[in-house]
């Protein structure tokens, strides 16, 4: 651990470290993180070795950090839109436009999203970041559906079991690619097993 680790006061020098935080966060998302050091976050922020360690331990720490600021983009853009609407007659393209952003957001940053999924296991500061992050889409899913219309009838747990059938798709389609599986079909199974989650839940 190191003592002299400080926490930046003049704007420059916020500025610097948040410098760090995005070129350390973005070799993460391109290369992986097992496969940068601190060295080659140095060089991608265009500072010195010495600077990265006024403000880190080490990369994890910036790793952490970078998942605080971005870790939103990678794995819950939806949190970004404020106010969806859509045709409760039209359930189907809602559903439709969730997929589309977890597929892209999956598309973004492959590696990275592999690597931090794999220490969601093992690593509790990484865990307690994601399970956070799940909470809270999963309350913010119900909450649009509520303003849609839909009645609050387990509303939560139903939301939650919708998310995570979507986060399954998205990882077949993007990472598992079995070569016999026809994607197109299963998008419609999973649309279809949805609708039929909340058959009850329309006024």
């Amino acid at each position: 651990m190191n003592d002299n680790i400080r926490e930046p006061k003049q704007q420059r020098a916020i500025e610097k470290k948040e410098k760090i935080i995005s070129a350390g966060f973005e070799l993460i998302c391109k290369n992986g993180y097992y496969n940068i050091n601190t060295a080659q976050i140095a060089e991608h922020a265009n500072v010195s070795t010495g600077i990265v360690y006024q403000y880190f331990n080490d990369k994890y720490d910036i790793l952490i950090e970078g998942l605080k600021k971005y870790g939103n983009d990678i794995f819950f853009p939806m949190l970004k839109d404020n106010n969806i609407k859509f045709d409760k007659n039209n359930f189907d393209k809602f559903i439709k436009d969730i997929i589309k952003y977890y597929i892209n957001s999956h598309k973004i940053s492959n590696i990275a999203h592999e690597e931090i999924m794999s220490m969601v296991h093992s690593d509790k500061n990484v865990a307690d970041f994601y399970y956070k992050r799940e909470l809270e889409i999963t309350t913010y899913l119900k909450d649009i559906l509520i303003n849609n219309g839909f009645k609050d009838n387990n509303l939560f747990e139903k939301s939650h079991i919708m998310l995570g059938l979507i986060d399954n798709l998205c990882h077949e389609i993007t990472y598992h690619k079995h070569s016999k599986m026809n994607y197109d079909v299963m998008m419609d199974i999973i649309i279809e097993t949805i609708k039929d989650l909340f058959k009850n839940d329309l006024d």
